[in-house]
């Protein structure tokens, strides 16, 4: 589950930032925890402050709270996850106790995947370390992940378009795979040329929904967890992508 919320920088209060919340498995009950990036790190907001999880590159001061959230007016013990270069995009494993997250540790010049504990421990890539990858989610049981790689096309990484100062999404050619969470076991589900990616998983494990230029355009499709049985679920002209699943996985929300 996830949703779009704006805030102030805690460091700026004139300074308006969105942030992207990932939301436990849980939270369709009362919700427990928060996962949201600034930056390019990963933090992690426990409600009702039972649990501190720990970042898998400790800081200096493991105890201290990240900059600025002594005056954070909306956020409460939160504890950041990761620390140094580029981390982003993580989701929690259906049972809540874990997170895939795409990184550009250990030297990388492009991201890839990785899960970890919430306490920050057990860090492994699962990716193929070919590539860019992005787009990581659980698939239900825990037991396999799901993910977005351009290795098929070339082992290096994909160039990088000048952004000018803006956000840019580049719309490399990804196909969707899924693995064990140990990386093995590798499976491809999609082989159309262009971008297959933004792939979330129903909760009850029925079926997949991604984004893909397949016909042109980026458009919404859905598909079995053995990538068969594609169907196509928007047509207006334009971008229509990051779709997830509602709680009962009758019904989708994307923008």
């Amino acid at each position: 589950m996830a949703l779009l919320l704006s805030f102030r920088n805690p460091d700026d209060p004139t300074h308006v930032v969105s942030v992207f919340y990932g939301l436990s498995p849980e939270a369709v009950k009362p919700v427990s925890r928060l996962l949201f990036f600034y930056g390019w790190n990963s933090y992690l907001v426990f409600e009702n402050g039972a649990v501190i999880a720990r970042g898998d590159e400790p800081p200096r001061h493991r105890d201290s709270a990240p900059a600025g959230a002594k005056t954070e007016q909306h956020l409460r013990n939160i504890r950041q996850l990761t620390h140094g270069r580029q981390n982003a995009e993580a989701y929690f494993s259906f049972n809540g106790q874990a997170l895939i997250f795409q990184s550009t540790r250990d030297g990388r010049g492009c991201y890839q995947q990785y899960v970890m504990r919430l306490d920050g421990s057990d860090v492994r890539m699962v990716s193929t370390g070919r590539g860019t990858t992005t787009c990581g989610y659980f698939l239900s049981g825990d037991r396999r992940v799901l993910f977005s790689s351009t290795h098929a096309k070339s082992p290096e990484c994909p160039p990088k378009p000048s952004a000018q100062g803006r956000y840019l999404w580049s719309l490399d050619d990804y196909d969707i795979y899924t693995a064990t969470i140990r990386g093995e076991d590798l499976v491809r589900l999609t082989a159309t040329p262009g971008y297959d990616a933004e792939a979330t998983i129903a909760p009850d494990g029925s079926r997949i929904v991604f984004t893909s230029v397949r016909d042109g355009d980026l458009e919404i499709y859905s598909m079995r967890l053995d990538g068969t049985d594609v169907k196509r679920l928007t047509a207006v002209a334009g971008y229509d992508g990051g779709p997830f699943f509602s709680p009962d996985s009758k019904r989708i929300v994307y923008r």
